[in-house]
């Protein structure tokens, strides 16, 4: 199948085309992504399966896109998942899979519309990268993650060559706000030879 899209999702601009881009892609992404191998979300969900104490604890999708994440954290043995997006045509499309507790627009370059310390455990597969969303995204988690919750998250490749990303890791960490319990590379998008480190952080009390 021709990588009609893939090839040009590292070299998007600002939100606004952005936007435009997964308009476009969205009734093909599935297709498109699991023709190359597409692995992230089940890493993501089988690293939170790993530390989260409770698979009936909510857990926040972040950049949930067409529901991908959501999918393997179901199948994780998470029960209750809850997702956001900035597409409204991605989200359209999670929401069919009726598996999303609730889902909500928003971008993740802005805070989080929730209260701080209210969400028990996150995840963020293969959306942290440049074009996407921001390293400010991670503090933005944080932030709103119970102490004692977990935050599992991928950088691929495209990310971890900006330092900012890894670095904002290691501001929580070395702050003493975060432990980090993973951080390990594998694939991505194989199709692609793409590889993503998949990090966890627990908020301390």
């Amino acid at each position: 199948m021709p990588r009609r899209f893939l090839d040009s999702a590292y070299d998007l601009g600002d939100t606004d085309a952005t936007k435009q881009f997964y308009r476009k892609w969205a009734d093909t992404y599935d297709d498109e992504v699991a023709g190359e191998g597409y692995i992230t979300p089940n890493r993501c969900a089988e690293a939170l399966a790993q530390f989260a104490s409770d698979p009936d604890q909510p857990i926040l999708d972040l950049g949930c896109g067409t529901g991908l994440s959501g999918v393997a954290l179901r199948a994780a043995g998470f029960r209750v998942v809850d997702g956001t997006d900035f597409s409204d045509e991605m989200l359209r499309i999670a929401r069919q899979r009726n598996i999303y507790r609730r889902t909500f627009s928003h971008n993740l370059a802005d805070p989080l519309p929730l209260p701080v310390a209210s969400v028990s455990n996150a995840v963020a597969a293969g959306v942290i990268s440049p074009a996407h969303a921001p390293p400010a995204a991670i503090d933005h988690v944080i932030e709103v993650l119970v102490p004692g919750g977990v935050f599992v998250f991928s950088l691929n490749d495209h990310a971890r060559k900006a330092p900012a990303f890894e670095g904002r890791v290691h501001s929580w960490v070395d702050s003493g706000v975060a432990d980090l319990l993973l951080r390990e590379n594998g694939p991505h998008l194989p199709g692609i030879q793409m590889k993503a480190m998949v990090y966890a952080l627990r908020k301390r009390n």
